[in-house]
């Protein structure tokens, strides 16, 4: 059970090995075979450690560690002769259920590995006492599970966090998942066949127009003739914005993607995290994203950017590779010849790939060498990165400075949690042109192609969405709100338990009116709280010495009482159960014979030599069937 979730992560090879190792082992426990010896093991764990230095070239890091323990825990099944071995087997489970939260912190997971941990416990009680059958075995581990709940809630709501993890994982620990800080034909349009969660935005008041969302994230200026990439962004130097206009609050939580880059709508100017604005506008958080990071915004959607830029950022926003895309190159100057502004150029490139034929799909035709010339003139077919990076090399050519700006467009709004989410699916790229008097301007080429994209989505856009995730494809409304409702109990659990970090513990602690929020108070009242749940328990266990507990044929003959009572029979204070009995005969003739029978039972139960379990068993079964 803790070896299964690790299957997908497994290479192929280990996976088959733990599975022949188990299958093995539970034919040598049925037919009653000897153990094999120890130098074979000895021969598989050289050869399988061996097999793992060649796979991941170490036995450090996530990958490595992960493997190299799951498969010595499946061999250790093979020297399973004592209970020595069986405990060295539960710990080594109890310690892989916690390498499964390297690659998934889902509520899905948590429950499966409790679901693990009721097992491993079960079995651990059968350890220490084999003649309790399953079923009380399973009693006694949830009964265990449940006493720890209330010291785990202690533990984790009054144990001082800490900025940072408690240690320091390898740097494959860390997945990366996203965009990247480069762009070639194709990469956005498999980015966008992902239904991952990139980040969920939640708005302080209105929500701004679909077709304002626009998450800027890695700024391209250098482009090879195929691949953009951001080249050296500058940090140094802050941005100038004028005019600033429509401002707009809202609160981002980021999953992690192992980049520096934060997500912000065009163009932030204030963030609640430590924070850098580059010069052509990327948000930079101090270290990469390993972690869900939550940060509050506020974005200004309308704003004059660097209408004075620097000269030498012009001259980079021009630069072209040579000998590439002859043909691109004579369309954008004949376009700067006849034309007189640098907006009108804009405006004829949009025309051009609106009425030319081009065609917006997931799915374009391979390009050759001269990228650009294919696109523009033989396949006119592409994603969001063929229009953005054919426009930019236009606007180039005519003398333009321009960039590419990728990041997410749009997103799908959750009316269940009341916020917006934006994933993998939403990566977008646009184009920004520098024109004198207006600075920076953002033009998305694919507007002009497919408007739906931008005002609807990538599902509204697309004319054949076979090739979308099936969520992505309009489904039916009751999916959609079982999404939505699963996706916001996810949003919550990310946000009050795996969130659950430095500043949320002081808030949640300051609304408990805990005055002074310290690690020493902290530490103090969680010292103290345990100590009161333990010494709860302590006297729920011992109560029996405390109070005197009836036991099963006293408590048997008393209910029998109160029947009798609520019949018009009741018991005096005074009366043993033989004179009881004797009245009730008198009052109820009919009942005389099985009563005088309880009461004798009674009596030789209760105060006689009798101590007979059948004789108590067939006791309180008569008591509870005696009909009145």
């Amino acid at each position: 059970m803790v070896i299964a979730p690790h299957a997908e992560h497994l290479p192929l090879w280990v996976s088959g090995l733990c599975a022949s190792l188990l299958s093995w082992r539970a034919w040598l426990a049925y037919s009653g075979n000897p153990l094999p010896k120890r130098w074979l093991l000895m021969l598989i764990t050289f050869a399988g450690t061996g097999g793992i230095v060649y796979e991941y070239h170490t036995l450090f890091g996530r990958e490595a560690g992960v493997t190299l323990l799951v498969m010595l825990a499946a061999l250790k099944l093979m020297e399973l002769r004592k209970a020595r071995d069986a405990m060295v087997i539960i710990y080594l489970a109890c310690f892989i259920i916690i390498t499964n939260f390297f690659y998934s912190q889902s509520i899905p997971t948590a429950l499966y590995l409790l679901a693990t941990m009721v097992v491993i416990v079960t079995t651990w009680v059968h350890l220490q006492a084999q003649s309790i059958a399953l079923k009380p075995r399973l009693r006694i581990a949830a009964v265990l599970l449940l006493q720890a709940i209330p010291l785990t809630l202690i533990l984790f709501i009054l144990f001082p966090r800490v900025p940072g993890p408690l240690w320091g994982l390898p740097q494959d620990a860390y997945t990366s998942i996203g965009l990247d800080d480069r762009m070639a034909p194709g990469s956005l349009s498999r980015l966008s066949l992902s239904e991952a969660v990139a980040f969920r935005v939640t708005y302080n008041g209105k929500p701004p127009r679909r077709d304002q969302m626009y998450w800027r994230g890695p700024v391209l200026w250098n482009f090879d003739g195929r691949t953009w990439t951001a080249g050296i962004t500058v940090i140094t130097v802050a941005p100038k914005f004028t005019e600033l206009d429509q401002p707009i609050d809202y609160s981002v939580t980021l999953e992690p993607h192992n980049k520096t880059w934060l997500f912000a709508l065009d163009v932030p100017d204030k963030l609640s995290i430590p924070a850098t604005l580059s010069y052509d506008f990327q948000v930079f958080n101090k270290e990469p994203v390993n972690a869900r990071l939550r940060y509050a915004a506020r974005s200004n959607l309308v704003y004059r950017a660097n209408l004075q830029e620097a000269v030498r950022q012009l001259q980079r926003g021009l630069q072209l590779p040579k000998q590439f895309n002859p043909r691109a190159l004579q369309l954008a100057n004949e376009w700067r010849a006849s034309s007189k502004e640098d907006a009108d150029i804009v405006r004829t490139a949009l025309r051009y790939f609106n009425q030319q034929g081009f065609v917006y799909t997931l799915e374009p035709p391979p390009l050759g060498i001269n990228t650009v010339d294919d696109f523009l003139f033989t396949t006119k077919q592409g994603f969001c990165e063929h229009y953005a990076s054919a426009f930019v090399f236009l606007m180039r050519a005519a003398n333009i400075p321009a960039r590419v700006v990728t990041g997410y467009q749009g997103g799908e709004f959750n009316d269940v949690g009341n916020y917006y989410i934006v994933r993998q699916s939403d990566a977008h790229a646009w184009a920004e042109v520098w024109l004198a008097g207006q600075g920076w301007v953002r033009v998305d080429p694919t507007g002009a192609i497919a408007p739906e994209r931008v005002q609807r989505g990538l599902s509204a856009a697309v004319s054949n969405n076979a090739a979308l995730p099936f969520m992505a494809r309009n489904p039916p409304q009751w999916m959609r709100d079982l999404r939505f409702n699963l996706d916001t109990l996810a949003n919550q659990w990310n946000q009050w338990v795996l969130g659950y970090d430095t500043e949320r513990q002081f808030a949640f602690l300051t609304r408990l009116g805990m005055e002074s929020v310290t690690w020493q108070n902290m530490a103090l009242s969680m010292m103290s709280g345990l100590g009161v749940v333990i010494a709860l328990f302590a006297l729920y266990m011992l109560r029996h010495l405390f109070v005197r507990q009836p036991d099963k044929v006293q408590s048997a003959w008393l209910k029998l009482c109160s029947r009798l009572a609520k019949a018009g029979l009741p018991r005096a204070a005074h009366e043993g159960a033989q004179d009881y009995a004797a009245r009730i005969a008198t009052a109820r003739p009919e009942l005389a014979e099985p009563i005088r029978d309880l009461a004798s039972r009674y009596t030789a139960l209760r105060y006689g030599a009798l101590d007979d379990e059948l004789a108590q068993r067939e006791f309180l079964q008569r008591a509870t069937a005696f009909k009145i």
